[in-house]
This record gives structure tokens, C-alpha cells and sequence, in this order.
């Protein structure tokens, strides 16, 4: 998937509706997978997508070409749902969780076929040991496949601070990995 034209970007900015929907379809999918990464929650994922697409409808004429605006975007999303998780996690102590247990086929959102559904499940379970800095970090490297520098970029953060997020992401994962090995001996 390459980047979208200077024009697209313009003719949305100016309110057409149509290069605003490709620009949606060019990008929904990368920012419900990130969203869903960082929150661990498809609901939260589903939401955030709306939230971050109604923002870069709204706010799209300010967009300066500085970036990429696949860049701009996944900084909207990851900021959006860093924000989410972290509400989450201060509310969880006074609310239970509901999982109606239903596995969700492939949607416009972006999500993976059933038959991936245990590799996800068990990739979220050892995300949600991260905090979501470093949730946010390994996810955009890891899954997303940006580049440390797209990186820095997307969260605007120092270079040395995302390879310290991702360093020690990856620690506590092997840590915590080695921990279930133990303990299923």
C-alpha cells in the first residue's frame, strides 16, 4: 500500500467525499489493527477507528505535508488509543469486562480470518503485559513494520527513547514467556 497523492489529499481536505473515503479505505485497516494492539479490545479498536477518522476529517486541512499521511494518521490512532488504554486500565478496578466470546470473522476493519484467531489471542494476551507506551512501541515495529525512524515520527518521541521502549518490551516479554514455561512444568 503506497502513500495517497498530494491531490486526494487536497480534494478531501476541501470536503470531497470521495478521496476522503480512500483515504478511509487506504488506512482503516493499519489503524483498527494498531488500535486493537495497543487497547487489546475490539470494541475500543472499533471506536477508536471512527474517533481517529472523524478527526482526520476535521482536521485534515491542517495537514502540512511535513510527514506522510499514513504517518499522520497512525500518530492520531496511537495517541487516540494510548489515551483509551489508559483510561481503561485507571477504570478497571471499578468495572468488570464483558467478552461475549464470539470470534469475529474478517471486517472492513481490517481484522484476520477466524482460523487466526488463537495466534492473536495468544500475541494480545503477551502484549497486555506491556504498559502502553511500550505496547505502543512494539506494535507499530513489530506488527505494523515501521521503521524506528517512523517511529520517533509517529509518536513524537526521541529515537533513543523508542529503542529503549522496545528493548525493554521485549525483556519483559521473554521474561514473561520463561515464567509461563516454568510454571507449565
Amino acid at each position: 500500500m503506497g502513500d495517497i497523492s498530494e491531490d486526494i489529499i487536497k480534494r478531501a481536505a476541501a470536503g470531497d467525499m470521495e478521496a476522503f473515503e480512500q483515504i478511509y479505505r487506504s488506512f482503516s485497516g493499519l489503524v483498527y489493527n494498531a488500535a486493537f494492539r495497543i487497547t487489546g479490545n475490539r470494541e475500543d479498536a472499533r471506536e477508536i477507528t471512527q474517533d481517529v477518522f472523524m478527526t482526520v476529517y476535521q482536521k485534515l486541512n491542517s495537514f502540512r505535508f511535513q510527514s506522510s499521511l499514513k504517518t499522520w494518521i497512525y500518530r492520531v490512532a496511537v495517541n487516540l488509543s494510548i489515551n483509551r488504554a489508559r483510561k481503561m486500565s485507571r477504570e478497571s478496578g471499578r468495572s468488570v469486562k464483558f467478552d461475549d466470546g464470539r470470534n469475529y470473522r474478517a471486517s472492513a476493519y481490517g481484522e484476520q480470518p477466524q482460523v487466526l484467531q488463537a495466534t492473536q489471542e495468544d500475541a494480545q494476551a503477551l502484549l497486555k503485559v506491556l504498559n502502553e507506551d511500550q505496547r505502543a512501541c512494539i506494535t507499530l515495529r513489530s506488527i505494523q513494520g515501521l521503521s524506528y525512524e517512523e517511529i520517533t515520527e509517529t509518536l513524537k518521541i526521541n529515537i533513543n527513547t523508542v529503542r529503549s521502549r522496545i528493548k525493554r518490551a521485549r525483556e519483559k516479554l521473554m521474561a514473561f514467556q520463561k515464567e509461563v514455561a516454568k510454571n507449565e512444568l
